[in-house]
């Protein structure tokens, strides 16, 4: 796993231009010692839990042995433009995080441009978030192309600045290996193949594993499987 994001001093000038949903969850979980990652998410799916109760939970979550929290921001301070605001909210939870890593939600389908996606994707990275996130996979636009290649030029930035690499992940709406292969296609021509770790790079594809066992079962036998031949298809 990659080293945790320091974040920066906040620079507005730089932006002009297997989920567990509780933390008691994790707390009863036998095979937690097992694991090499328990993760947690905050204010999901929504994000508009009060800061302090997303604060409560991360603290508990960590608490309890998670070693990567999820946070999901307010979409309305982005929506308002309240950027300092953004930041400190995301800061704190950096802070409440620990040694634990972050990932930051920004629900880009509801931020209502691809200004603020960029806008929302450098202050993350600023307020310590090591890995940026489209979406929950509950919003009625998750993952797309423009929404990633922005994203992904936010990365860049903040890595130009500040010498970090913060990770990326595409999440919602991924269904088919043909897809899953694009974004890999993608992240290697924004970003570089240093990015093509798990360290740096993930897909949020509940959905994707009954195409992929489709697509391996094509490969073994040269047909397509049945219905009732594989299970998550």
């Amino acid at each position: 796993m990659a080293g945790r994001n320091p974040g920066t001093e906040l620079e507005l000038g730089w932006i002009s231009k297997v989920y567990v949903n509780r933390p008691a969850v994790v707390r009863h979980a036998e095979q937690i010692k097992k694991w090499k990652t328990v993760k947690v998410a905050a204010g999901f799916p929504s994000g508009q839990t009060p800061l302090e109760a997303k604060l409560t939970e991360i603290r508990l979550a960590v608490e309890y042995g998670a070693r990567e929290i999820d946070i999901v921001i307010s979409r309305s301070l982005v929506l308002t433009g309240q950027w300092e605001g953004l930041y400190e909210e995301i800061r704190l939870c950096r802070a409440a995080c620990g040694e634990a890593h972050m990932k930051t939600i920004l629900a880009t389908g509801e931020l209502g441009s691809l200004a603020n996606v960029y806008k929302a994707s450098m202050i993350a990275m600023m307020a310590g978030s090591d890995f940026i996130k489209t979406s929950t996979g509950k919003e009625v636009e998750n993952a797309t192309f423009p929404v990633g290649i922005v994203m992904m030029r936010a990365i860049k930035e903040y890595y130009w600045q500040t010498g970090y690499k913060v990770g990326f992940k595409p999440a919602g709406g991924i269904r088919t290996a043909k897809e899953a292969i694009t974004w890999l296609m993608l992240v290697k021509e924004e970003l570089g193949v240093e990015w093509l770790t798990p360290e740096l790079f993930r897909l949020g594809a509940s959905s994707l594993l009954g195409d992929i066992e489709q697509q391996v079962f094509y490969h073994v036998t040269g047909s397509y499987a049945l219905q009732h031949e594989l299970a998550m298809a």
